[in-house]
């Protein structure tokens, strides 16, 4: 009998739970970084925005030295091997970026499409300008825990473009 409580007990408040985060809302005001309420959408995405390119471009940062890549790899031809095991070797459950290409699209692409996204990269490679969409980052803030309304509880996300990410973890390797 009393496993059946326990049992009973752990589903009741798993429902509880399940039905607590479907109600939560999203903030509709956030505090400025002077701790000023900020209430207009304007305001608002401004604060985010300013949120996170402080995170994220912080002025402070030593100098790395980069290493020099041999110049047989960095003045060659993208090949289809180097573009199909990057796109074999991405993980999948993430989200699309702003072109909504999903990673099911690129695992199931044949070799014509392929050689496309390798007709494409190198495009890039050779052109010295990727796509917009490849260059395009969107970055979502999502909830940890504390007060909605301030910035600094939340974390962000960047959701990228996948061909751009095979075309980088392409260059990536040669370097």
């Amino acid at each position: 009998m009393e496993k059946d409580y326990r049992t009973a007990s752990g589903k009741f408040w798993q429902t509880v739970r399940r039905f607590r985060r479907g109600k939560q809302l999203s903030a509709n005001t956030v505090y400025s970084g002077g701790g000023e309420l900020l209430a207009s959408t304007g305001d608002i995405v401004g604060r985010w925005k300013e949120y996170f390119e402080d995170l994220l471009n912080p002025t402070d940062t030593p100098s790395a030295e980069e290493p020099e890549a041999e110049d047989s790899e960095v003045d060659s031809f993208i090949t289809q091997a180097e573009v199909t095991e990057v796109v074999q070797q991405l993980l999948g459950g993430k989200a699309p970026g702003v072109d909504e290409i999903r990673l099911e699209y690129l695992k199931s692409l044949d070799v014509v499409g392929l050689s496309w996204l390798t007709r494409l990269c190198n495009i890039a490679w050779w052109s010295g300008t990727v796509p917009l969409d490849w260059a395009t980052r969107v970055v979502v803030p999502l909830f940890k825990k504390g007060d909605r309304r301030e910035c600094s509880n939340y974390r962000g996300i960047t959701l990228l473009s996948l061909p751009g990410k095979v075309y980088s973890r392409v260059l990536e390797r040669r370097v």
